[in-house]
C-alpha cells in the first residue's frame, strides 16, 4: 500500500465517513458485503465502488458516509486487473457459470503458443458488446431484468481497452488469464469473445478482482472479521482510509 494510504488507526466515537477495502469471498453479494458494513459502522450512507458477481471473488471499494460515497464515481474510474477462469467448449446464456448451457462443442488441443497468439489480439482499443445478463439500465431498469423474462433488448457496444493480457494457464478443457484493463469492461464478454476466436466457445466459471484504480487486494480485509458486530467495527476502523487522503491520490478534476 502507498505510504499516503495508510489505514487510520484507532478507535472513532464519532464516524463520519471513510473508505474500506474487503476482500470478497465466492457466494455473498456485494450488496450483503455493503450491508455488514452498514451494521457494523451503524451508518445507513454506504455504498461499494464496482460491483462483483457473487461467484466472484477480490477486492471491493467500500465507501461509507456521505462525503465517501460522493467520490464512488471518481474511485471507478481507474483502471481494473482481473484473474480469470474460463471453461472452453460450453457456452451459457449469461457467459458465466450461473447461466444456462445454450451449446457445446469439442474443445480441441491448443497449445501454449496458439492460445498467446490469439489472447494477444484482444490486447488494446475496442468496442465491446455488454452482456445481455448486465446492471446497465434501460428505462430504468437493468438489463437482466428484461433477460429474465425473455425481452431481448438492444445494446450499443461500449468501447474499452486492455491494456494487457497474458496466459497464466491451460488446461484440457479450461484456460486461465490475467487481465489489464479500462473501467466498463466485462470479463464475461472477454472470456465468450476468446472462446469464440479459439473456435470452441467458452464462459467464464472463476473471477478474482486483483486491483481498481488506486487500490489493491492484498491490502483488503477478510469478510470473516466482520461477521461479528463488535469486532467488526473495530477492524474496519482500524482499517479505514481517510477520506483525505484518498481524495490526495486520486486526479484532479477538470473544471
Amino acid at each position: 500500500m502507498s505510504t499516503a494510504l495508510q489505514p487510520s488507526a484507532g478507535w472513532i466515537s464519532d464516524f463520519e465517513a471513510g473508505i474500506f477495502l474487503v476482500d470478497k469471498p465466492a457466494g455473498p453479494t456485494s450488496f450483503k458485503i455493503v450491508q455488514l458494513v452498514r451494521r457494523n459502522l451503524g451508518i445507513k450512507k454506504v455504498g461499494h465502488a464496482g460491483t462483483l458477481d457473487p461467484f466472484a471473488t477480490g477486492l471491493l471499494v467500500i465507501c461509507a458516509g456521505r462525503p465517501a460515497t460522493r467520490i464512488i464515481s471518481r474511485l471507478m474510474d481507474g483502471e481494473k486487473e482481473y484473474e480469470a477462469t474460463l471453461k472452453l467448449g460450453v457456452e451459457t446464456d449469461t457467459l458465466d457459470l450461473e447461466g444456462k448451457i445454450i451449446a457445446r462443442c469439442p474443445v480441441g488441443e491448443f497449445g501454449r503458443e496458439r492460445v498467446e497468439e490469439c489472447i494477444s489480439g484482444f490486447k488494446g482499443e475496442q468496442f465491446q458488446m455488454p452482456p445481455s445478463y448486465s446492471a446497465l439500465k434501460h428505462k430504468g431498469k437493468p438489463l437482466y431484468y428484461y433477460a429474465r423474462k425473455g425481452i431481448e433488448i438492444a445494446r450499443e457496444p461500449r468501447r474499452v481497452e486492455i491494456r494487457e493480457i497474458s496466459c497464466i494457464d491451460i488446461r484440457p478443457d479450461t484456460l486461465s488469464i490475467r487481465v489489464r484493463c479500462s473501467k466498463g469492461t466485462y470479463i464475461r464478454s472477454l472470456a465468450s469473445d476468446i472462446g469464440t476466436a479459439l473456435g470452441c466457445g467458452a464462459h467464464l466459471v472463476a473471477l478474482r478482482r486483483l486491483r481498481s484504480g488506486l487500490f489493491s487486494v492484498t491490502d483488503a480485509m477478510a469478510v470473516n472479521g466482520l461477521i461479528d458486530r463488535e469486532k467488526g467495527r473495530e477492524l474496519l476502523l482500524d482499517h479505514m482510509l481517510s477520506l483525505e487522503d484518498v481524495l490526495k491520490m486520486l486526479p484532479q478534476q477538470q473544471n
